[in-house]
């Protein structure tokens, strides 16, 4: 696994602007496995470490197959496209940046995939709309069973989507997979239950199940 430090800012900073081709992501596992995808040179942009999703999709195995999924910083799209790849019925991706976001649609088309949608906006305004947007299939609008929440650090925005999650979007007993810093003081609902955990160095990677 790359130094925690470097992982605090994997993600893609919100910004505009365009990147360009730069390495790529592989999917490990399921019906895409050893496919790799072009993502973009974009500040911030760390992709999750094959170490990290193998470690995550252990967690998630027993409850990703036909799975309604939503990665809200999708950034590269790694973690989506993964479960994906393992099973999920539908994933929706949203990402702020516009390159980034048509890297995703490029993706999605290297793959051929139907039950895959790109959202370029802002997650938290996508969420306080209630995720519903007229580019999601109806059967993407209903509520979702698995989330990656995975923003870019130190702008509190794990409890600020952690707490629009909880009024609208998710399903009774539905699994939402948390990164951020170690020493974060961002305040988690009450009602998300943790059910596992891992601390690499500054990083701390947790699962929760929501409790309606």
């Amino acid at each position: 696994m790359k130094q925690a430090k470097k992982q605090l800012s994997k993600k893609i900073l919100p910004r505009s602007g365009q990147g360009t081709p730069a390495g790529k992501i592989r999917i490990i596992a399921g019906k895409y496995k050893g496919r790799k995808l072009p993502v973009l040179m974009a500040e911030g942009l760390r992709p999750t470490t094959d170490r990290v999703k193998e470690t995550v999709f252990n967690w998630l195995m027993p409850y990703i197959g036909q799975a309604n999924c939503l990665d809200c910083f999708a950034g590269s799209g790694s973690l989506g496209f993964e479960a994906l790849s393992r099973g999920a019925g539908h994933v929706t991706l949203v990402e702020l940046n516009r390159a980034a976001a048509k890297q995703l649609l490029a993706n999605k088309d290297l793959l051929n995939v139907n039950n895959l949608a790109v959202i370029n906006s802002d997650a938290l305004t996508f969420l306080k709309e209630g995720c519903l947007t007229p580019t999601l299939p109806q059967n993407a609008q209903q509520p979702f069973d698995l989330v990656f929440l995975d923003p870019p650090f130190r702008k509190q925005l794990v409890e600020q989507a952690a707490q629009l999650l909880n009024n609208v979007g998710l399903a009774d007993q539905a699994l939402i997979y948390v990164e951020m810093e170690a020493q974060s003081t961002q305040v988690i609902p009450s009602n998300w239950q943790l059910i596992k955990e891992k601390l690499a160095g500054q990083v701390v990677y947790r699962l929760y199940q929501y409790q309606s």
